[in-house]
């Protein structure tokens, strides 16, 4: 019997599989470390190195159009609302998000999925699209094909260096900083009402070879997944973050591929056109049927 790699962080619908204390039905399975959980990333877009992966959002979608090889599952593993991300130093000036425009704003990496968030927040909350400010990366994209639009930097400087020496005027990230959104609980809320779903982080993907050749594996390891989720949330999530994790292609999880979608192609994070419908046509075909 052949072993199944998958590479997921932990999480309480995680824990139970990793340890073993929940079987993934009769398959053999490994569960490689990985920490941070973005480092797997880049070896399953550019190597297919697992089996299955847990992804961020803003990765598969530049996976899937440069045709990588990886589908996507209809599994949430993690999500927040990212109005409070957005920082700037205890004594910094910004007073409003609009008053960055024009400025330099650090990010890990032009394609992470915390900034595609914050990037449509502040497109749709303030009216500051992202090509009126300079973002200024220490990485580059996991999908090595992708071209960053001409208002990405790359440093060698860590963020913070940048930070406190003045170079940027906010961070995307990072401890011991204050909220840019002043009023960032009341403005989650109001995101929250008007979209009704938490932006998705990462979701679970599978080789698109395994899944059309062995697809009753990738059911198991699916109803394995979908099955931790349900027995270990409680019944009614109160906080959002529980509230993000969710499976099926429900109309939350649908609505937040959905705006995640409509968020790349505003930022030039993908440029090609795509519907939910689409990302998850294998699932439908060899899962879901």
């Amino acid at each position: 019997m052949s072993t199944h790699t998958i590479a997921v962080r932990d999480y309480a619908h995680t824990i139970p599989l990793k340890t073993g204390q929940r079987a993934v039905g009769d398959l053999s399975v490994d569960f490689p470390e990985i920490e941070p959980i973005h480092r797997a990333f880049g070896p399953m877009v550019r190597e297919l190195r697992f089996d299955v992966a847990e992804m961020a959002i803003a990765t598969y979608l530049q996976a899937w159009e440069q045709g990588k090889q990886i589908s996507l599952l209809p599994i949430v593993m993690s999500g927040r609302l990212h109005h409070n991300t957005l920082a700037q130093l205890p004594d910094g000036r910004i007073g409003h998000p609009s008053e960055l425009v024009g400025r330099r704003v650090g990010v890990r990496a032009y394609s992470q999925t915390t900034g595609l968030w914050v990037r449509g927040i502040l497109k749709e909350d303030y009216g500051v699209d992202a090509d009126r400010i300079t973002w200024v990366t220490t990485e580059g994209p996991h999908v090595e094909e992708y071209v960053e639009p001409p208002n990405v930097e790359r440093t060698s400087s860590t963020l913070k260096d940048l930070l406190h020496d003045g170079d940027i005027a906010a961070v995307i990230g990072g401890s011991g900083l204050v909220p840019v959104v002043q009023d960032w609980q009341e403005a989650e809320r109001a995101w929250f009402d008007r979209h009704a779903t938490v932006p998705i982080n990462h979701m679970l993907t599978v080789r698109t070879d395994l899944l059309r050749s062995d697809p009753e594996a990738v059911r198991t390891i699916y109803e394995a997944f979908t099955s931790s989720i349900d027995d270990t949330r409680s019944q009614a999530p109160r906080s959002v973050r529980e509230r993000a994790v969710t499976h099926g292609l429900n109309d939350t999880l649908v609505a937040g591929v959905r705006l995640a979608i409509q968020y790349a192609r505003e930022q030039q994070v993908i440029r090609s056109e795509v519907t939910p419908e689409a990302l998850f046509a294998d699932y439908t075909k060899y899962i879901a049927s």
